[in-house]
Order: C-alpha cells, then structure tokens, then sequence
C-alpha cells in the first residue's frame, strides 16, 4: 500500500504525515509473471467483464495477554491442490504507484514487466493494494490521492496482459473504504474467501470480507489486539497472514507479521520485524514457506526481504528502482 496525505493511519502508501516523508518497509506481495499454467482463466476473467518491543500500538506497553502470544509456525498442513498447476511455476505479482503491473519470482529474486494497467480509473486515482486469486487474477484497489473521505474501486486485473475491468464495487461498505487484501482457501482449498483489512482507524482496523460475485463487504470483527496499516496473505492451507506497524503513523520500525482468526479478527500469533519498517510503501505475501515484504524506506525505491518463520531470519532479496505498493499470490503457490 501506499500512503497519501492526510490524518487517516490509513494513507499508507505515501505517508507523508504532518508534511514529513516517512520511511517504509516491504511486503512481498502474493495476491498478485506470466503463468502460462493460468493464461486461459486469466483472459477468461478479464474478458467477461527480536528483542522484545514496546508496543507503541497502545497507548501503554503491551499487556500480559499480548506478551503470551506464540511466534508464527507456517509449517503446511493438509490441503487441496486438484486443480492447481505447477506450484513451482506461480509467481508473486506486484503494483506500483505508477500502475506498473510487474511479477516477481521469489526463487530467483527478480522481476518482469508484465505491462502498464490499462484501468478505467476517475482521474487522480492510483493503486492502493492488491490481491491475487487461486486461478491467477488480480484485483487491484485504486484510492482517490485527497486527504479527506478518498474514494475507492476495484478493478479485475489480467496477470497475462495487464488488460482491466472494473467491477462495480462500492467503496465505504461497512466501514471499509481503503483496505489491505489477500485471498485465502476455505478448510483448504479449492474454495477461497478474498480478505480484507481496513484502513480506518475510526471505529478500529477490522477484518472482513468481498463476495467476488456481487462485491458486497462483510465485516468479521475488530483486530484484537490492533494493528495498523495492515496488509493480508493467505495460503493455499486456509490460513491468513498480516504484515502491519506499531501504529506510530511514519512507517518506521519495528513491524510485525501475524496470523489472523478469519472467524473473528483476532492475532493468535506474532513475530516482530525489529529493523524493519513499512516506510511509505509497503506489500505482502507468502510463498514457499516464506513470508516477502516490499517496503520503501526511501520513499522512491522498494526492497524486497524474505521472513523465514522457521529461523526468523529476515533477509534482503531484491531492489526495484519504483515504490511497489500492492502485492498477492495464487493460493496454489507452493507451501515450502
């Protein structure tokens, strides 16, 4: 995500708070490479329309509740991959402020201009966040850049061609106007629920969730305990993952990875990114038992870090000259 200007915890993607320029870390961003194993339903789609940290999250350290939450294990468990293709061959795609449709391949820790998103967006929109469906489709959240109430849509992006459709969503619904997103698979697969985390810090950041059908949002329940500036990957498993900041408002370190209840919003698991932090530009995803975070703590470049979950090793894999601001994975992405 991005953060603009504005008093919204929310304006993520250029976080310019209080006229100051912020700095960010990265999340690799698996809702979003040319997988030629998901060409046809791709065009099908488009085409039919460490140390421990005070919490700064709070207004007083963290409570006791909080300090028993466990690291994360991401070790995979039992799911269905019917009609997955090669894991190995789906790869992470990416977005940035300047509607760069790019994807990222994790194994070899490089990119590839997919093409320039041909969206039909109102004028002064840019992207925000983005997601990746199991058969290789993106969605791509475009924020009006104002600093009061910014609009929002939705758009259906190709991976294959960058070719765009917009939706017909309705920004706002349930307090959900600009939001973090990841799909998940449902009990494992095939099935799977496009997730969202809210920007807005009025009523507390909230989990919920879009019916890809009729683009209607459901609210699930308030982050507990809260998070900031969150963005969301699932895994093909059924599990859901946030990369989100201390609340601080500037991007700045340390953030956090955890995983999220999908039933009610809850953090049952936690690890800090000590030196890291979003800066003002950040993305997230999971692939291959590791979680990427795209940050720009530069504020005009993005970096590219793996977090193994296993060793808590945070390592950096790549650079991009751009500040990447979305990011999602098919679920059929490989799990180790």
């Amino acid at each position: 995500m991005p953060s603009f200007f504005g008093p919204r915890l929310a304006a993520r993607r250029r976080l310019l708070a209080l006229g100051v320029l912020a700095v960010v870390p990265s999340g690799a961003l698996f809702a979003c490479g040319a997988r030629t194993a998901l060409t046809a339903p791709e065009e099908a789609v488009v085409a039919a329309g460490d140390a421990q940290a005070t919490d700064v999250r709070r207004d007083a350290p963290r409570d006791a509740a909080l300090e028993t939450l466990p690291p994360i294990d991401a070790r995979p468990r039992d799911s269905s991959r019917n009609d997955c293709p090669d894991a190995e061959a789906t790869l992470v795609y990416v977005v940035t402020e300047a509607t760069e449709l790019l994807a990222f391949n994790p194994a070899a820790g490089t990119f590839r201009r997919i093409g320039a998103l041909a969206c039909p967006a109102r004028r002064n929109y840019r992207p925000f966040s983005m997601a990746v469906d199991r058969a290789g489709v993106a969605y791509v959240l475009y924020e009006e850049e104002t600093t009061v109430n910014p609009g929002t849509q939705l758009f259906r992006v190709s991976t294959l061609t960058a070719a765009c459709v917009d939706t017909g969503f309705v920004g706002g619904q349930q307090g959900f106007a600009s939001f973090g997103m990841g799909f998940s698979s449902d009990q494992g697969g095939p099935a799977e629920t496009l997730f969202v985390a809210s920007d807005s810090d009025v009523n507390g950041s909230a989990l919920g969730s879009i019916d890809t059908t009729s683009f209607a949002v459901t609210r699930i329940g308030t982050f507990e305990p809260q998070i900031f500036r969150a963005e969301l990957t699932g895994t093909g498993d059924g599990r859901l993952f946030a990369f989100y900041d201390n609340g601080g408002g500037n991007g700045s370190a340390p953030s956090f990875i955890g995983e999220v209840d999908k039933a009610s919003g809850k953090i049952i698991a936690e690890d800090t990114l000590a030196s890291l932090g979003q800066g003002s530009g950040w993305a997230f995803a999971f692939w291959g038992g590791d979680f990427y975070t795209f940050t720009s703590p530069t504020g005009a470049a993005s970096r590219v870090n793996r977090f193994n979950p296993t060793t808590k090793a945070l390592t950096q894999v790549a650079t991009y000259p751009s500040r990447i601001v979305g990011a999602g994975v098919s679920t059929c992405a490989p799990s180790r």
